[in-house]
């Protein structure tokens, strides 16, 4: 039994679900590291995965965002393209956001989608520490990035 079983497409995800951020809309999003073990419930429907090379097939939608480990972005436009993407597609599926180690890069996606979901660009660090992950958005860099980005 693994957990991805009855999971209907457009459920959200299961409350008792590891990684999960809950945005002031309600939307829910799951932020994960990929080198940790697989996490128990449903598959995401789709996933925004930021590395530095492309990831391996999955069995869902994957959108891929070129990210070196403790750095930024390769393509910030693409990045903002992406966060939008996922918070708009948070509104009816299970989207999940991830890295190798889901806190710096990860943190920081998540920071953005906060903003483009209404918290205040300086706010958004502290609130994925709080309902996230308390180490999330690991380098001055990402925190600065963050506090820079602007909901359109």
């Amino acid at each position: 039994m693994t957990g991805l079983e009855g999971a209907e497409p457009g459920s959200r995800w299961d409350p008792a679900t590891s990684g999960l951020i809950t945005l002031p809309s309600g939307r829910v999003l799951r932020g994960r590291g990929l080198h940790r073990p697989p996490v128990a419930g449903p598959d995401p429907e789709f996933a925004l995965y930021l590395l530095g090379d492309e990831p391996y097939p999955f069995g869902w939608e994957v959108r891929w965002v070129r990210w070196p480990d403790f750095g930024l972005p390769a393509d910030r436009h693409d990045a903002r393209d992406a966060f939008q993407e996922a918070w708009r597609r948070s509104a009816t599926q299970r989207v999940e956001i991830a890295c190798a180690g889901g806190r710096g890069r990860t943190g920081t996606a998540l920071a953005c989608i906060a903003v483009l979901d209404g918290v205040p660009a300086e706010q958004a660090v502290a609130y994925v520490r709080r309902h996230y992950h308390p180490h999330a958005v690991e380098t001055f860099w990402q925190r600065r990035f963050v506090g820079r980005f602007q909901a359109p």
